[in-house]
């Protein structure tokens, strides 16, 4: 297709609030060996474009200034080496920069095609989750059919995927959301939704276990939330910490993981090497598309804003007010 040799895309003036976002006309980019030029249709928004914003996540050396993680649209250009795609063909792909914008550059390992079903909002909102759920809850997590999972944030994005692949893995799901979004997380397959504004989340999972704790602990709360996840979490549990709304510092009493024997990890996708990041969308087509496909796994969409309102999607990011994924659309997306 004929390339512009401009494009609209967001940009941050300086680190701050929502207030630093700035559309602007930037040179439409060419692809390199062994990328894709991608027309975007939908850019997902996460919670890392809102820290990149601030000044606390700054992109990998290499990768774009332009926030947005993860897109779906259609294929406008080729660069040298890339096989099995064509332009006019439509992907979804995990991108570590550069994604708010009407054209993105993919590497190309790291373009997957669209589950079948689907268009091309749903897929847009999958790559950055997807792979992040997967790689979190089941490669380092190590979740067994039968366990019992318990999930912090059940109600956003990452929260809502990991209830479906969890139960689609045939675990016991516990979700944790403020009681406004207890229901959404019953809906998305939640055995047990806990409000953790009425509830305590420590009492409940021992309750609901039996006294045993939980298998697996997914947390992006951090703070005060990660002493008391050691103090719901199983012999030889799991607790995977992917994020710090509250705080990435905590005072911690051990005996529980020694006599426990349970194991702390985490992870953060982003900075990891493209061969890293190819293994585990390999993983991902192989495991995880098919229960796409079959429905067992769906996107919930929150809000779709004009990328030229990427300020107002970042206002209701921070608010924590959406339930599933909150969307950016370029022109005629």
């Amino acid at each position: 297709m004929p390339l512009p040799a401009l494009m609209q895309q967001i940009r941050f003036t300086a680190p701050g609030g929502p207030e630093v976002i700035a559309l602007g006309s930037a040179p439409v980019p060419r692809p390199g060996p062994g990328q894709i030029l991608l027309k975007v249709a939908y850019a997902g928004v996460n919670r890392p474009d809102c820290l990149q914003r601030a000044g606390a996540y700054p992109p990998p050396p290499g990768a774009p200034e332009i926030p947005g993680l993860e897109v779906a649209g259609t294929v406008a250009a080729l660069g040298d080496g890339v096989e099995g795609w064509r332009p006019g063909d439509r992907l979804t792909a995990l991108v570590a920069g550069g994604g708010y914008a009407e054209f993105c550059l993919v590497e190309a390992p790291l373009a997957m095609p669209i589950p079948e079903g689907l268009g091309l909002l749903e897929a847009a909102a999958l790559p950055e989750n997807v792979l992040t759920v997967y790689d979190n809850i089941v490669t380092r997590g190590r979740l067994a059919r039968g366990e019992t999972i318990l999930i912090h944030g059940g109600a956003s994005g990452i929260g809502s995927i990991a209830i479906q692949l969890a139960k689609a893995l045939g675990a016991r799901v516990l979700a944790t959301a403020s009681a406004g979004k207890t229901g959404f997380c019953r809906d998305l397959g939640a055995d047990r939704a806990i409000d953790y504004n009425g509830e305590d989340f420590v009492a409940v999972v021992r309750a609901e276990t039996g006294g045993r704790g939980a298998d697996l602990i997914l947390d992006m709360v951090g703070g005060d939330y990660i002493a008391r996840n050691l103090r719901c979490l199983a012999i030889e549990g799991r607790l995977v910490q992917i994020a710090f709304l509250r705080g990435s510092v905590a005072e911690i009493d051990f005996r529980f993981l020694m006599v426990r024997r349970q194991t702390i990890t985490g992870s953060t996708l982003r900075p990891r090497t493209l061969a890293e990041k190819q293994a585990v969308a390999d993983a991902v087509r192989r495991d995880v598309w098919p229960l796409v496909a079959a429905g067992a796994v769906r996107p919930r969409i929150d809000r779709v804003f004009p990328l030229a309102e990427a300020r107002a999607a970042h206002e209701r990011m921070e608010s924590s007010r959406h339930m599933g994924k909150i969307m950016l659309a370029m022109a005629g997306g």
